[in-house]
């Protein structure tokens, strides 16, 4: 199993690569980026971050190897591509205005990716997520099975923790799924949020867990404010998973963009809800009855990111 990561110089690519490796079921994580100038001076962060991570391999006790480089070459029969290129969050910033930068840097890094691994299933990290994750399936040529975008797996494990603090128990007992774009507009749902089979509702108070959905909805920006950048630990260890569930074929249900055709009232969008992650990417987009309450905020969600594609069509074609 060869996996590839795209942005590996990067904070969040780079512990892509380590979660994925840490996990031990790849043969080989190739870490690729561009290379940096500074001065005279020109550095290789991807290589040098795959060679340090390799070094830690006798500690945590693993065998994949990885190895870096800014050569495409290198990524040739990936069975899996991660791609964590573009440029990153800033305070102030909406991830909407990521929109044309990242979507030139997505779109020429799958094109390189599928030269070399026709046949590769692509993981969308790159924000605005749900949008990159479409321009990463109209540049590969792939199935839209085979293109998904990393958002539920990281918004969910914000909302367990958060639930897992203020319950003071183990986040590993918090079942839950968040639908819609992957942003501010996102739809935590609480109907399905479970503590070891027990509904959140009768667990914690209706005031408390609202500002904790609320959080959630925001988390992404509150770890912006706090550290300048996005986050990248939690958007590694997600990515991994996702990763995981699709290499041993593990058929895990879990909240990912994808593409919809009609499922839930939506079609002709990249937004999240549960699918089936196994061999071949995206087995089933899994529907979930909603009442009119949430179905209603997934579709203003569904609206939202919709707006960004219009916004997308209009940058990329002005």
């Amino acid at each position: 199993m060869k996996i590839t990561v795209v942005g590996a110089g990067g904070n969040v690519g780079a512990t892509v690569a380590l979660s994925i490796a840490q996990r031990d079921f790849a043969k080989q994580v190739v870490c690729i980026d561009l290379e940096r100038k500074e001065g005279d001076k020109t550095f290789y962060p991807s290589k040098g971050r795959a060679l340090d991570q390799w070094q830690t391999s006798p500690v945590y006790g693993f065998d994949t190897h990885l190895v870096g480089g800014t050569d495409y070459e290198m990524t040739k029969d990936s069975d899996i591509c991660v791609i964590t290129a573009g440029v990153p969050r800033r305070p102030g910033m909406s991830r909407d205005d990521l929109l044309g930068t990242n979507a030139n840097i997505v779109d020429s890094v799958t094109r390189e990716l599928v030269k070399h691994s026709p046949n590769t299933i692509i993981v969308v990290v790159s924000n605005p997520l749900d949008v990159m994750t479409y321009v990463a399936w109209k540049a590969s040529g792939l199935p839209a099975e085979r293109v998904m975008g990393m958002a539920g797996i990281l918004d969910t494990a914000r909302y367990r923790a958060f639930l897992a603090e203020e319950l003071k128990i183990s986040p590993k007992d918090i079942q839950a799924l968040i639908l819609g774009g992957h942003g501010d507009t996102m739809v935590p749902l609480p109907r399905y949020t479970t503590v070891s089979g027990i509904p959140v509702t009768q667990l914690i108070a209706k005031d408390k867990l609202d500002a904790i959905i609320e959080r959630a909805k925001v988390g992404g920006g509150e770890l912006v404010g706090l550290m300048g950048t996005s986050a990248w630990y939690a958007p590694g260890a997600a990515s991994a998973q996702m990763v995981e569930a699709i290499a041993l074929d593990q058929n895990r249900i879990f909240p990912c963009a994808a593409w919809l055709t009609g499922q839930f009232g939506l079609k002709d969008l990249y937004v999240g809800v549960p699918v089936k992650l196994g061999a071949g990417g995206i087995k089933e987009i899994v529907e979930v009855e909603l009442n009119k309450e949430e179905q209603e905020l997934l579709n203003n969600s569904a609206e939202h990111v919709r707006t960004a594609f219009k916004d997308l069509e209009r940058i990329m074609n002005g």
